[in-house]
């Protein structure tokens, strides 16, 4: 039976509020999973990678992004009081943050990442509650320059990941062969089943790519599972297990993304209502997007304490709605059942911190890109005037320049140089700015 009046979409055939079949439930379950499972345990590889921090570290962090996802999933489909959407709505480890998060790393490692995480929420939580007003602020303009920023910026960690990642560096095998060959087949990999016009070949293109990276790579010698004979027989979440610090250079570097976030996130609701025959304007859309990115928030700040990253809706799962015509939210309690059950084995999260660098580089050298490329699509969806190109220019012209000289801060004070050395962060305080502040009347 369904939940409002409105015409159930043209393809859809389980409704928002319907419960199909335990066989269906399960089917749906297990492919919205496929299309996320990747994007929840890079971030933390990316990051652990680039932290240099140990196996069990690293293996513990995956294991819990899966088990937070798992929460927070479960937070926005049910809908707990005002948090949350009430929709199919998958959550996840953001590959926003990876640029900020490993920044604050560097400076305070572990618990200034997760007191950022932390803090930061509390951004979009308050978002939430304004919404109708952000919106003027975080126009698509300012939203599609930082997507852009963000996916040029980590264009670099993932080369780095290709050419064999800091351990490399300091092996002095950066950039040999067999690190650029395993990168590149991955990446290929990725493409050719990505063009495929079987829809779930395509939505695996990822996965395929990966397995076979990883299958190659230990043919290679470069995957040791003697690494994985102790490990215990549950993972046991324990709330600041690595501590907190407070660093406000790194809060509000998370800050200014959380922001952004809390803008896609309303884009990404606004697309699931439509799908799943929900209204997209009047009071009940707007109670829903605005429990939907204070579920965000909340979900972010469950997710530093539980020793993870921030979350953030995922758009992929969208597509999979009109691709398996199942619209309803008790599939979603399933999706989470099965991110909190995965993430409390640590077999799972030792095995993909296993994978070597240049397997992970070859599928997120992709993704990074095709981040950059959403962010170009949005600018390009916009009228492209004299302001709006001098705000483009500054920019770009400013975020990009921190991140190919970011000595141009040696001189500053050390509060200003921590909180602008992140070429997102800069380019997006800029954006904000002359698209506020800079007026031009058009001829």
């Amino acid at each position: 039976m369904e939940s409002t009046a409105y015409n159930k979409p043209k393809g859809l055939i389980y409704g928002l509020e319907d419960r199909p079949p335990f066989r269906a439930t399960i089917f749906a379950a297990v492919q919205h999973l496929l299309a996320v499972f990747v994007a929840i345990i890079t971030p933390p590889l990316i990051i652990a990678g680039a932290l240099n921090l140990d196996l069990d570290t690293t293996g513990f962090l995956v294991s819990m992004s899966l088990f937070v996802s798992g929460i927070a999933t479960f937070i926005q489909c049910r809908r707990v009081g005002p948090v949350g959407c009430g929709l199919l709505c998958i959550q996840g480890t953001s590959f926003s943050f990876i640029g900020p998060i490993i920044a604050a790393g560097m400076l305070g490692g572990l618990p200034a990442i997760f007191g950022a995480t932390i803090a930061g929420s509390v951004v979009e939580m308050l978002v939430s509650r304004v919404l109708r007003y952000t919106r003027r602020i975080i126009t698509p303009l300012v939203s599609g320059i930082v997507v852009t920023l963000i996916g040029l910026s980590l264009i670099k960690v993932g080369i780095t990941a290709c050419g064999g990642g800091e351990v490399a560096k300091i092996a002095g095998t950066f950039g040999a062969f067999e690190n650029i060959g395993l990168a590149a087949l991955v990446l290929l990999v990725i493409v050719f089943f990505n063009r495929s016009s079987n829809h779930y070949l395509r939505m695996s293109s990822i996965v395929i790519g990966l397995v076979v990276g990883y299958v190659v790579a230990w043919m290679m010698g470069m995957v040791n599972f003697s690494a994985m004979q102790n490990f215990g027989t549950f993972n046991i979440p324990v709330p600041f297990k690595y501590g907190i610090s407070f660093d406000w250079s790194s809060i509000i570097a998370l800050a200014l993304v959380y922001l952004i976030t809390a803008i896609e996130a309303y884009g990404d609701i606004t697309a699931n209502s439509l799908i799943s025959g929900q209204p997209v304007e009047g009071e009940v859309f707007m109670k829903r997007a605005s429990g939907g990115i204070l579920g965000d928030g909340v979900n972010s700040m469950l997710a530093g304490i539980f020793n993870s990253f921030p979350n953030s809706i995922f758009a992929q799962n969208n597509g999979m709605i009109q691709l398996t015509g199942v619209a309803s939210r008790y599939v979603g309690f399933f999706i989470a059942a099965m991110l909190m059950l995965l993430g409390l084995f640590p077999a799972v999260g030792l095995v993909f911190s296993l994978m070597p660098d240049p397997v992970l580089g070859g599928a997120t050298l992709l993704m990074f890109g095709t981040v950059a490329a959403a962010g170009i699509r949005i600018i390009a969806s916009q009228e492209i005037n004299r302001k709006a190109t001098l705000v483009i220019a500054i920019s770009f012209s400013c975020g990009l320049s921190i991140e190919l000289v970011p000595e141009i801060l040696s001189q500053l004070p050390e509060t200003l140089r921590n909180i602008f050395s992140s070429g997102i962060t800069t380019g997006g305080v800029m954006a904000i700015l002359t698209n506020a502040l800079i007026r031009i009347k058009e001829d």
